[in-house]
């Protein structure tokens, strides 16, 4: 039977010329040789070796983005280890710490607001750009802090460093999702509360150790890193393609995947999905709550309000006094031992993300943080009646650890892994809005409010807690879908259907 072999168009192209002129000579080596039954199938090797695909700079970005993710946790976690110093050194009322602590996430509400905007005003390096901004607040942010000596001005530090958070918490994960191949995208974006929680866990142990105006100084730290790192990493391709840079569309395919890689099938999929959401209609708020997005919306608009009333930046962002109220002398011990849970317990959920899947390590951490929330409103309760007093305070620490290993398994990371995936980018930006709002929404009502629900009631406020992470149960069960190793397209078009 006579064979044919042909170099396809699409790997021919690939080639660069002077590797061309060698393939065409091993190619007349190898059909001659075809007559003696020991075909050496060259051009083949020669098409495996160009369509190899590098993700190193997939890897290399991913790193240098997450130091965003990094800042987002040192500013969340700036507030526990430093609460009784600012207090006493600034002579500051409860009432007026509490704004001190929560006015970051009104920095973020504004931040979030404008995240999905902030890109598209930016044009061609829009989610770069928008990331860069964010620094630039930080910086601002962390040295008003360090410099402050009235309360107006840490105030003013604080929500410039929310802004900051604010945008990275939704530009962040999106352009980890973008870059990132479908096998390796729940990890990859998982990476994001990864370093959140390293943020977070730094924070509290070294602002153990250190003044608060010298830890504000190292929160600068990770924000001159991110700047500087941004210079040597491309765009988000689909970004470029949805903004019209078809040159930089390719050339940043091309760095993401490797120079010899064969980017015309992923480049053809991006651009045909890109050409149908181009004859959609900009999106708007309302159009959020249309048939075929109203199920995207409930699951993102959901996830995030039972991620922040189920009370974790209410914990983590006053950790050291509610130990103590708890019983022990100081909230030191209890708020190192969280942070040197979190890392781990959230490399581990990375990690997991891509294997086990998104939806079953919803339902193990959300079952986690409700029964966190139970032994410690039930070690609150007894504390209260004077019932079994010597052992309280380790049950609280107990349901509080609990609680906080559950959350960084998978509620803390897969609620922004699912709203990267779920969105169409026609409305992506919108929608994006509007979820991060919600989240930033709830974290500053909790933050707010936390120390104040604490001296109403204290096994009252883990009560509360307690029955909505029960209610998160449902919900995950009920309407969140599974995600794991699907194309973006294809999450969104079962989504949206």
């Amino acid at each position: 039977m006579q064979k044919h072999y042909k170099l396809t168009e699409g790997a021919r192209e690939e080639i660069p010329q002077n590797r061309e002129m060698a393939i065409n000579k091993d190619m007349e080596s190898w059909i001659s040789s075809e007559q003696n039954g020991s075909v050496e199938p060259l051009i083949q090797q020669a098409n495996v070796k160009t369509n190899k695909r590098s993700i190193w700079m997939i890897l290399f970005s991913t790193v240098v983005v997450v130091c965003g993710s990094f800042v987002f946790g040192s500013c969340v976690g700036f507030s526990a280890p430093s609460q009784s110093a600012i207090m006493n050194d600034m002579g500051l009322s409860l009432s007026e710490f509490a704004v001190f602590g929560s006015i970051l996430t009104i920095g973020a509400m504004i931040g979030a607001i404008a995240s999905g905007r902030i890109a598209d005003f930016l044009g061609r390096k829009g989610s770069l750009q928008a990331m860069r901004v964010s620094a630039l607040f930080g910086m601002v942010g962390w040295l008003a802090i360090y410099f402050g000596k009235n309360v107006v001005l840490l105030d003013f530090g604080r929500i410039s460093t929310g802004f900051g958070t604010g945008v990275f918490s939704y530009v962040v994960p999106v352009f980890i999702a973008e870059i990132a191949p479908k096998n390796l995208r729940g990890g990859l974006t998982a990476l994001n509360q990864l370093m959140i929680c390293g943020g977070l866990s730094v924070t509290y142990i070294v602002g153990t150790l250190v003044s608060w105006r010298e830890l504000a100084l190292i929160g600068l730290i990770p924000c001159v890193i991110l700047l500087f790192g941004l210079f040597f990493i491309p765009e988000s391709p689909r970004w470029l393609a949805k903004v019209g840079q078809q040159e930089l569309f390719e050339e940043s395919l091309r760095r993401l995947h490797g120079k010899d890689a064969d980017i015309s099938e992923e480049a053809a999929e991006i651009q045909d999905y890109i050409e149908t959401l181009n004859r959609l209609p900009k999106a708007k708020i309302v159009d959020l709550f249309q048939r075929k997005y109203i199920r995207s919306t409930i699951v993102g608009v959901g996830l995030m309000a039972f991620q922040q009333f189920g009370g974790i930046n209410g914990i983590v962002f006053y950790s050291s006094q509610t130990f103590v109220s708890a019983g022990f002398s100081s909230g030191n011990f209890g708020t190192i031992l969280i942070g040197a849970i979190q890392l781990p317990i959230t490399a581990l959920g990375a990690i997991l993300t891509d294997n086990s899947g998104r939806k079953p390590l919803l339902l193990i951490s959300s079952s986690g943080t409700f029964l966190g929330c139970f032994i410690a409103a039930l070690s609150f309760f007894l504390q209260e009646r004077g019932v079994n007093v010597e052992w309280n305070s380790i049950l609280t620490l107990c349901g509080i650890l609990i609680y906080i290993g559950s959350f960084a398994m998978g509620m803390g990371a897969i609620p922004w892994i699912i709203m990267s995936e779920i969105f169409p980018i026609n409305i992506k930006g919108t929608a994006g809005s509007l979820v991060t709002l919600m989240n930033w929404f709830g974290s500053w009502l909790l933050s707010y409010s936390f120390n104040f629900l604490m001296s109403w009631s204290s096994w009252g406020t883990f009560l509360i807690f307690t029955v909505i992470c029960a209610a998160n149960v449902v919900f995950v069960l009920m309407l969140v879908p599974e995600t794991k190793g699907r194309t973006l397209e294809e999450v969104q078009s079962s989504m949206n259907s």
